[in-house]
């Protein structure tokens, strides 16, 4: 009963902001809500499936340009927010088959490299746009309305992260759900009890990469521009720590996380654009903060904020095996 009372508050503040934000705010509120979509894949794909992908920041690229192609093709803007996810999730289950072979760091250099590959073909490409990338996106619309305001984008976001949590809390609770849980405690235990371990990893990678090509969509409509440099290397490192700081496994945890992260992100660039602050402070402070972050994560609540807060409110603590 308290859970239900909690998200409906939740989900009321969330639809009721939008209404007194300002455009600055605003813009920090949808960015907040796309990293979240990112962040939930990401949290299944780590706490479940044990994969560490830092490639998120290609399928999120995969779905803007998808997406972004299509509507300057002159394919409704439904059409190309639809596509986003389907293509991201292809190119995931192509890229995933050979890749999911890999594990631990192996696995986390092959999907960086991934990113890598396609920021550079890209810039290439004169059909993308290269390095100049895509222009003059049209707004999102459907039949005779259109998305004309950040307000409007921020509905859309936060009804493609209601979307995001609805699948992934459904995915959890099914059959396929019980079987990532035992996947997630022990590969060999969850082979050795007949379940498809490859195909199970395959599953949750393209399910992620969907929720990602899904963000990308959106983002591309919203700013109307794509390119390369809009999704760097920094942006999958972000989502990664967004996940471990919120929780893994969990789908609040995402949420809290990416929250938490994107605000602090808006408060260092802030202080990275002051008077006197050199040219590259912003992304030497990203980097040196999430180190920090993931550092006292990791020594203080290996968990997550979610977790270890849920365990102090319950009065569970964990005690050590006395073998007694």
């Amino acid at each position: 009963m308290i859970g239900r009372v909690a998200v409906l508050a939740v989900a009321a503040v969330t639809l009721a902001l939008p209404a007194v934000l300002d455009d600055s705010s605003l813009a920090v509120y949808v960015l907040l809500g796309l990293a979240a979509m990112v962040t939930v894949g990401v949290s299944l794909l780590m706490g479940y499936a044990g994969q560490v992908s830092l490639g998120q920041g290609a399928f999120y690229a995969i779905g803007a340009y998808t997406a972004a192609l299509l509507a300057l093709g002159g394919a409704p803007p439904l059409v190309g927010l639809v596509a986003a996810p389907v293509a991201a999730a292809v190119s995931a289950m192509v890229i995933g088959t050979p890749l999911l072979r890999l594990r631990g760091h192996h696995l986390a250099f092959a999907t960086l490299a991934v990113q890598l590959i396609l920021l550079s073909v890209t810039g290439q490409l004169e059909f993308t746009g290269g390095d100049i990338g895509l222009q003059g996106i049209p707004q999102f619309g459907v039949g005779s309305w259109e998305a004309s305001g950040a307000a409007a984008y921020a509905y859309l976001t936060w009804a493609g992260l209601a979307l995001v949590i609805l699948v992934t809390r459904n995915v959890i609770a099914s059959r396929p759900g019980r079987a990532l849980r035992a996947l997630a405690t022990s590969e060999t235990a969850a082979a050795s009890s007949g379940i498809p371990v490859g195909r199970y990893k395959l599953v949750v990678f393209t399910l992620s990469a969907a929720f990602a090509g899904l963000a990308g969509g959106i983002y591309c409509f919203y700013t109307g521009y794509v390119a390369p440099g809009s999704f760097p290397v920094l942006i999958s490192i972000q989502y990664i720590v967004m996940a471990v700081v919120g929780g893994l496994g969990t789908v609040w945890g995402a949420l809290v996380g990416a929250g938490a992260i994107t605000l602090l992100v808006q408060g260092l660039d802030s202080l990275a654009t002051l008077p006197g602050m050199p040219s590259y402070a912003p992304s030497v402070l990203s980097y040196a903060v999430y180190a920090v972050v993931l550092i006292g994560m990791v020594l203080f609540m290996p968990q997550g904020l979610v977790p270890a807060v849920s365990s102090r409110l319950s009065g569970k603590k964990r005690r050590e095996p006395s073998y007694r």
